[in-house]
């Protein structure tokens, strides 16, 4: 992970939440699973995860829908967009809704889980692929290797 600032503003559909991101993304992500197939009404979500400290909700309330437990799942109460989720136990990540961004660089995944859940038509460019989720102890190396293809890919 870098110490470099940013700035991305981010918003809902209807444009009554708005965020901003000020960190580069840990990892981006598509999950084939089926409750974020049901969610996106797709076949797959995608995320960013971004750290925690680099990113805030700059205008409006978001609203805790989908999921209701220790993981929330946020939305924008009057266009139901899925925004972010905070996932439990991973205080310093916010999971957000990648296509939300202005700009759509950090759409492309760098893992894919919940393969075993995917439409047989569905397919992404992604690096790594996992039929659940990737291994706890892995992310610290998928992680490092995301930072390392992003600095490649500035330098180039």
């Amino acid at each position: 992970m870098t110490n470099q600032t940013i700035q991305v503003a981010g918003s809902c559909r209807c444009g009554k939440i708005e965020f901003e991101v000020t960190a580069p993304p840990l990892i981006t992500m598509a999950c084939h699973c089926r409750g974020c197939q049901k969610m996106t009404g797709s076949a797959y979500s995608l995320s960013a995860a971004i750290p925690a400290e680099g990113f805030r909700v700059t205008r409006g309330a978001p609203a805790i829908g989908g999921l209701h437990g220790a993981s929330q799942q946020y939305f924008c109460p009057s266009c139901m967009s899925w925004l972010f989720t905070k996932p439990e136990g991973l205080d310093f990540f916010v999971n957000v809704r990648s296509t939300m961004l202005d700009g759509p660089s950090w759409t492309e995944p760098f893992i894919e889980s919940c393969t075993s859940e995917k439409l047989a038509w569905a397919s992404t460019p992604a690096q790594h692929s996992y039929k659940g989720f990737p291994p706890p102890d892995s992310y610290e190396g998928l992680i490092a290797a995301f930072a390392e293809q992003e600095a490649t890919f500035r330098k180039g």
